[in-house]
């Protein structure tokens, strides 16, 4: 028993991406065509470059022909080729590749990347949107709708950053598009591209402009509270 479960343990392992198994399903495999793959794959691990069907089916539930049957299926649909290589003798011989899914599983992942990154951008700016309509307590026009489209497309201004320029004309007390525009024209002329950094920003500039309508009595006589428009 101990010599068999050694024998086991030097069989070794082979490694297999997890998003196969997340995604086999989406590629259109069944657990059958995804079993004979890995198949494959560990007689090319272990040296076997093109394992016969017996081989492969006596490993598996189906029967050769049904084997020969996925085989054929595998290439056709490209998830597996055979290529030919050459041996240090010049013998050519062929040989199983699973390139292919490989490739086929970097496409996926891809996508999959991209529709993710597609998802939150779209719940970024429907969130944005929300946000500007909120505030100006009505549906936003279509030429508005359009400026905010330019400043995340054209300008390429962070939601964050154009959400916290409508703040400051909140707290301007001049909520137009003209404003909020400029806001994000001064702050990026400035490089400012954090919530940090515009949070400093603002900060200055309300201090200055407080400043001008103050004596100089008044400024040394007075603590003048300013309110933090980037926190809620």
């Amino acid at each position: 028993m101990k010599e068999n479960l050694l024998a086991w343990l030097e069989e070794g392992n082979i490694t297999i991406p997890s998003i196969l198994f997340s995604e086999y399903r989406n590629l259109n495999l069944n657990e059958t065509e995804l079993v004979l793959l890995l198949n494959i794959l560990t007689f090319l691990e272990k040296g076997n470059q093109f394992p016969t069907p017996e081989e492969i089916s006596a490993r598996m539930t189906i029967s050769t022909a049904e084997c020969n049957e996925i085989l054929r299926r595998m290439i056709q649909r490209g998830f597996l080729e055979i290529i030919d290589e050459y041996s240090a003798d010049g013998i050519r011989f062929e040989k199983y590749s699973i390139k292919p899914l490989w490739e086929r599983i970097v496409t996926q992942f891809l996508a999959l990347r991209q529709n993710n990154q597609v998802s939150t951008k779209m719940a970024e700016e429907t969130d944005l949107y929300t946000c500007f309509e909120k505030e100006f307590g009505r549906p936003l026009s279509p030429f508005e709708c359009e400026t905010l489209a330019m400043w995340m497309d054209d300008d390429h201004h962070d939601p964050i950053i154009i959400k916290a320029a409508l703040r400051e004309a909140v707290m301007s007390g001049k909520l137009n598009f003209r404003y909020i525009d400029r806001i994000l024209f001064e702050w990026k002329k400035n490089g400012i591209k954090t919530i940090e950094q515009a949070k400093n920003h603002g900060r200055k500039f309300r201090q200055k402009q407080i400043q001008k309508t103050m004596t100089k009595e008044e400024i040394h006589q007075s603590s003048v509270p300013f309110y933090n428009w980037l926190e809620q």
